[in-house]
């Protein structure tokens, strides 16, 4: 039988594309609407802004600045979300999208779709199970954690609670031996890759957070940082070189990711020091104020890199769209930060999976619309040429 316009319309309400493979079929938690295409109850959430909004309402004022917030004027912050709006498509029709493909092969692993959730600090700032739940919302949506040095939950405990890959992401301490002791706990767990974070000698001037009067309330504590049961805290590293990406590398066995860079030289420069990728970030514009939002960032990276290690790439995702944008300008694949903190403030660990899970629907959506049947098949002509 062939599909109708009515047919199509509860199928997009339901947030499900026409045609999907079994596979993807089978991930999705919606059922289609089965009495019209505007008949149903009202579901507030119906996308990631949507979360936020609810997330604001929720959370305790502190801590929705440190989760919302940016450096200085948050001009950056702004624009990582702009630079996406201003991006065009450029759809191909009567292509067929009757199966869609959405696996993507990073560092020899297959999954299932390119979003991974980005590493951010805190979890229990918005939830009472903090990394913990999150990582079952990961878990439910099959997508890859990367775990915070600076999670409220020790990373032997996450990686306990974790049913799919977990990354870690690294601040070098001033003490090295500590930091060895950390990479080794971290690969014990089981992690599968380290994100070195090379973007953060110091922080930047978080205004929004000396407004809000933002403290770690009690009980919050970087259980990563424990020595012999005491918490030393975290701290940054100024004298931070490239010396020390190479001996990071003397000795890590998992592949090493650098986070943070937008100068295609210190891309280079990174594989030259054997990093496995790239990921192209500004900290979530939370620390140098007035650097180019990341999407306008990434080809220039993506062009230095030419091939030689995976490019990744976060900061103001917040549609299906903007995922295809990325990996049309070359990008492996994205990760999400504060979304899936909204998610989990709102919901738990389910509000994770529901995060992941519509970010992934409209990533489906958008791929069949541009007539992209999969991840290998966007390159850069899905977007509209610029000046046009």
């Amino acid at each position: 039988m062939k599909a109708t316009r009515r047919a199509a319309l509860q199928s997009a309400l339901g947030f499900a594309v026409a045609g999907l493979t079994p596979r993807t079929a089978r991930a999705s938690t919606q059922s289609t609407p089965k009495t019209g295409p505007l008949v149903g109850a009202p579901d507030p959430l119906a996308s990631l802004p949507d979360f936020e909004r609810l997330a604001r309402e929720r959370l305790p004022h502190p801590a929705y600045e440190y989760v919302a917030g940016g450096a200085a004027d948050e001009l950056t912050l702004r624009a990582n979300r702009d630079a996406y709006d201003r991006i065009r498509l450029d759809p191909r029709v009567l292509v067929d999208v009757s199966r869609l493909d959405t696996r993507v092969t990073l560092l020899g692993r297959e999954l299932p779709f390119p979003i991974l959730l980005a590493p951010t600090a805190y979890h229990r700032l918005v939830h009472s199970q903090g990394e913990l739940a999150t990582s079952r919302g990961a878990a439910a949506a099959n997508a890859t954690m990367v775990v915070s040095s600076f999670a409220t939950a020790s990373i032997e405990d996450i990686a306990a609670s974790a049913r799919t890959p977990l990354w870690f992401q690294l601040y070098v301490q001033p003490d090295r031996g500590f930091t060895r002791e950390l990479v080794q706990r971290a690969e014990s767990a089981g992690c599968q890759a380290l994100c070195l974070t090379v973007d953060t000698p110091t922080i930047g001037a978080r205004d929004r957070l000396t407004h809000a009067g933002f403290t770690l309330p009690p009980g919050v504590s970087e259980e990563n940082f424990r020595r012999r049961g005491e918490v030393i805290p975290g701290v940054l590293d100024p004298s931070l070189t490239w010396k020390d990406v190479e001996w990071l590398r003397s000795f890590a066995r998992v592949p090493v990711l650098l986070k943070g860079v937008l100068n295609p030289d210190d891309a280079a420069r990174g594989i030259e020091a054997g990093a496995a990728g790239i990921i192209v970030s500004n900290h979530g514009a939370r620390n140098l104020d007035t650097v180019p939002a990341t999407i306008d960032a990434l080809p220039r990276v993506v062009d230095k890199v030419k091939g030689r290690a995976l490019v990744l790439v976060d900061g103001g995702i917040r549609r299906g769209t903007d995922v295809l944008k990325a990996i049309a300008l070359g990008a492996n694949a994205v990760l999400i930060g504060r979304p899936y903190l909204y998610g989990l403030a709102v919901h738990g660990a389910e509000g994770v999976t529901s995060v992941v899970t519509l970010l992934r629907r409209e990533l489906e959506m958008a791929m069949a619309l541009t007539g992209r049947p999969s991840i290998a098949s966007i390159d850069r002509s899905v977007l509209w040429p610029t000046g046009c």
